[in-house]
């Protein structure tokens, strides 16, 4: 299909870009830098949604320079508030950061891979300017990579975290049905806005640890005292026929939070991991908060891996 001037239509979702290795195979959207499919042997492993569609709950997209919620918006800097605009009009706060509705721009594209990049311009209650950029690659193995890098280009020190949204599949299994294991000791408790008002140790139906079926759960909760394995954070989703699909993080990613929902377009359930470098409200808290001083970058890195 062409647009009038005879160019060709670029979908709600921006440009795509398709990378193949091997059994393995990868969409991404230039709309938030999403993730919209990622497949081993034409087995989807994460949720989709259509070209034209605004990513339903925010399915794949990368956040930055904050994941999750800022309370009410407001924060301060050097003794001055800031007021971002409100994202998150239902609980009245500022969510997700400020990528989601903005295209991201092709630097360098191959078979395998593609390295997109946005900027954060200075704005309301975010007085900076930044470049994020993404690398997304399919390794030999099959898995895929996710590389987030923040440069600043501003004259003074930049607040940050980074964070993503993947929403995590195991083909046509029932999400409800998979077996849902994150190795963490600690969980955040919120108040009525979502917003961090504590930290307790797991127990009982908090307690993922040795696993539990998603259908099961009724969570929106970010956990953190993680447990390394072979260098790496590691959430994983097991069938009941032992194939598995895994979220690995990074050190830098110390938090995750798991979402599961009956709301995802066309699915009875769906689940998100999603690792981040800081919690909910960090620009408030300070936990987690990280500082790019002028001219500096900081990158950070999570993938999917399958075993079929």
């Amino acid at each position: 299909m062409t647009t009038g001037n005879n160019a060709p239509a670029v979908p709600a979702t921006g440009e795509q870009f398709r990378l193949e290795r091997g059994r393995a195979s990868a969409v991404v959207g230039s709309l938030g830098g999403a993730l919209r499919s990622f497949t081993v042997d034409g087995i989807q492993l994460v949720e989709t949604y259509p070209d034209d569609a605004i990513p339903p709950s925010a399915a794949g997209i990368l956040l930055a320079p904050w994941p999750n919620r800022v309370a009410g918006g407001r924060w301060t800097l050097d003794g001055r508030e800031q007021q971002l605009d409100i994202t998150d009009p239902a609980r009245g706060n500022a969510i997700h950061g400020l990528l989601r509705n903005t295209g991201y721009a092709p630097v360098e594209v191959s078979g395998d891979a593609v390295r997109l990049s946005a900027a954060i311009y200075p704005q309301h209650g975010y007085p900076f300017h930044l470049v994020h950029e993404v690398l997304y690659r399919i390794a030999e193995d099959g898995g895929l990579s996710v590389r987030q890098s923040l440069t600043s280009l501003s004259a003074a020190r930049a607040p940050f975290a980074l964070g993503a949204h993947p929403f995590l599949r195991l083909g046509e299994v029932p999400t409800e049905d998979l077996i849902l294991q994150v190795d963490a000791g600690t969980r955040l408790t919120t108040d009525a806005s979502m917003i961090p008002d504590g930290q307790e140790p797991v127990t009982g139906d908090w307690d993922l640890r040795s696993g539990r079926r998603v259908g099961s759960l009724a969570l929106d909760t970010a956990y953190t005292d993680l447990t390394q394995r072979g260098g790496k954070y590691r959430h994983v989703l097991t069938a009941p026929d032992g194939r598995s699909v895994q979220l690995w993080a990074g050190p830098s990613y110390g938090y995750v939070h798991v979402f599961v929902t009956d709301q995802f377009p066309g699915r009875s359930c769906a689940v998100a991991l999603e690792p981040m470098t800081a919690p909910a409200n960090a620009f408030n808290s300070g936990e987690g908060l990280r500082w790019l001083e002028p001219g500096s970058a900081f990158s950070a890195e999570w993938g999917i891996q399958a075993a079929l």
